[in-house]
């Protein structure tokens, strides 16, 4: 997972919401749904990649 979105250069926290492709590709909501959830570089499905657990709350939810 990259720091940024790949598309606009936008800095992902580790607890935003940011989507991938199998290969890490990373994009921000934005890029996501303006490129219908398709990665440019692969072609493939960009999914929601999980959020990273914060020290209050252990299960990242």
């Amino acid at each position: 997972m990259r720091p940024i979105c790949e598309r606009c250069a936008v800095s992902l926290r580790p607890d935003a919401a940011a989507f991938l492709c199998s290969y890490e590709c990373t994009f921000c909501p934005d890029c996501t749904g303006a490129m219908a959830a398709t990665c440019p570089n692969c072609g493939g499905e960009l999914v929601r990649r999980p959020r990273r657990a914060t020290a209050d709350r252990p299960d990242g939810s």
